[in-house]
């Protein structure tokens, strides 16, 4: 038997049980159908076959679980840290034990190759770790000192929160937005996107078999215009925390404005990676590609701009081209597919309009521009490279969220700081250069919330995450995470009789 056909085989015995009894909510302890009963179809991009139907929750499914966070918030928010911390390392712990089991179901729900969903389980677990650590100084603050008087601050947990997480690599950004409310105190509802919900279901279930008290986390799936608006505008839910597109973070906000909620945003972005003539090309161009090529180029930090210096423009792109035309297309379950299916046909047809925009802009197609040859079954897309483009173009502009990269020359550094903020977004930027006073000086005038210099993508866990621009609002990672999800108070203590002004006498 191939390693393929075994890796389906594992994948078929996993899903039985979501084929079997679907996907229910999961509201104070209890799994539980949609109030009405109403299911929708979570389907495979792999062949479009229905694997799950997943309880379509409402408003009163949200209210329930809301509830369920209101009350269970006062006993989760005493418990000492040290507790929290062993109870998510407890769920650390279960997270590895069935990583396997997460990385294929993943793989099946959102066509990601499954050599980077083993990944992201493993760096799931790592997320409720790094927060479970953090968990016993989370409501440390500062002694600030003044004549006649002491100031202490603290940190306490805001109440129950709201999480909506997005359909790309669903398991691992939901633990990078929940262990950390969790560490906090927070109790949580969660609204995983409907494309994607699988993985939820199985990290609400690794928790509380791990010890989470009921009530603490709670999940309801649905849609944005339903599930995702009642829980934005819940009185109960005092902050919300969201990935995903730019126009739904904006409608947001304007439901949850009678409530003044607080909110954290990660949104889209239209990244460059800026190449200067003086680097390893080598090296430029096999980051440029992992950053566009991986996951399907469905992540808000591909580097989906390549901004190149004109004297190596043509070497350049030919040596990207040559990588992408190589990448192995295939199931998600083959060890050796780099690129699977897109999350849905509704995306797929998205990403494949902007080939035809690409024609009509006059860009030229240097590699891939449609489905690979062998798979017009699935949302499948060939690894793509635009090249003669230019940043007014739709195809430098926007948010393709696939295996497409646009490749722009420019002619010194001035030009490329100008095109590389020349977006709407401002999320993350790359940039490859040896000259390290054009480091600086290029790296500080970005326009974007993260920039790597020389390297991809590697993240540090205690560092800022999040964007400029329209990429978003707030920083995740390290002590940011806490600022988000709880309350800084500052309490004043007088050490001497001061004094007093009167008002009357």
């Amino acid at each position: 038997m191939s390693q393929l056909q075994d890796n389906i085989n594992k994948a078929n015995g996993y899903l039985e049980r979501f084929e079997a009894d679907g996907v229910l909510n999961h509201i104070n302890g209890e799994a539980r159908p949609a109030a009405d009963g109403e299911t929708f179809d979570s389907i495979s991009p792999v062949d479009l076959r229905p694997i799950a139907k997943v309880a379509h929750g409402k408003a009163v499914d949200v209210d329930a679980a809301a509830k369920a966070a209101q009350a269970a918030f006062a006993e989760w928010a005493a418990m000492p840290g040290a507790e929290r911390k062993k109870l998510l390392h407890a769920i650390a712990d279960a997270i590895v034990a069935r990583a396997e089991e997460i990385a294929f179901v993943e793989s099946m729900d959102t066509g990601q190759a499954l050599r980077f969903m083993s990944k992201a389980a493993l760096r799931g677990a790592e997320n409720f770790r790094f927060f479970a650590d953090r968990a016993p100084g989370a409501r440390d603050g500062q002694s600030l000192y003044t004549k006649d008087q002491i100031n202490i601050t603290n940190r306490v947990p805001i109440g129950p929160v709201g999480v909506i997480t997005p359909w790309n690599t669903p398991f691992m950004l939901s633990t990078w937005k929940i262990a950390p409310a969790l560490a906090a105190g927070c109790t949580v509802v969660h609204k995983p996107a409907e494309f994607s919900p699988l993985t939820a279901r199985l990290l609400v279930e690794i928790a509380e078999d791990a010890g989470l008290p009921k009530g603490v986390w709670n999940l309801v799936n649905g849609l944005g215009e339903d599930a995702g608006k009642a829980l934005t505008e819940h009185p109960a839910i005092k902050a919300v925390g969201f990935v995903g597109e730019g126009r739904t973070g904006s409608m947001i906000m304007s439901q949850a404005a009678a409530t003044l909620k607080r909110f954290h945003f990660e949104l889209g972005g239209k990244n460059p990676v800026v190449v200067f003539a003086d680097v390893d090309l080598e090296r430029a161009a096999g980051a440029a590609v992992f950053m566009i090529y991986s996951l399907n180029g469905e992540r808000c930090t591909s580097s989906s701009r390549l901004l190149v210096e004109a004297s190596i423009y043509d070497e350049f792109t030919a040596m990207v081209a040559e990588r992408a035309a190589r990448i192995k297309v295939g199931h998600p379950l083959d060890p050796e597919t780099v690129v699977g299916p897109l999350i849905h046909p509704v995306h797929e047809k998205k990403v494949l309009s902007y080939m035809d925009i690409a024609r009509e802009e006059g860009a030229r197609i240097a590699v891939g521009g449609g489905k690979p040859e062998g798979f017009e079954e699935g949302c499948y897309v060939a690894p793509t490279l635009f090249t003669g483009a230019n940043n007014a173009m739709r195809i430098a502009q926007e948010e393709i969220f696939g295996p497409v990269l646009t490749a722009i020359p420019f002619k010194d550094e001035a030009e490329a700081l100008s095109i590389a903020n020349d977006v709407e977004y401002g999320l993350t930027g790359y940039l490859w250069t040896r000259d390290l006073a054009r480091a600086l000086r290029f790296s500080d005038a970005m326009q974007a919330g993260m920039i790597w210099v020389n390297s991809e993508n590697t993240r540090h866990l205690p560092t800022p995450f999040g964007g400029m621009k329209a990429s978003g609002i707030g920083r995740d990672g390290g002590d940011w995470s806490f600022d988000f999800y709880m309350e800084t108070r500052n309490i004043a203590f007088a050490t001497a009789d001061h004094h007093i002004p009167k008002l009357a006498g």
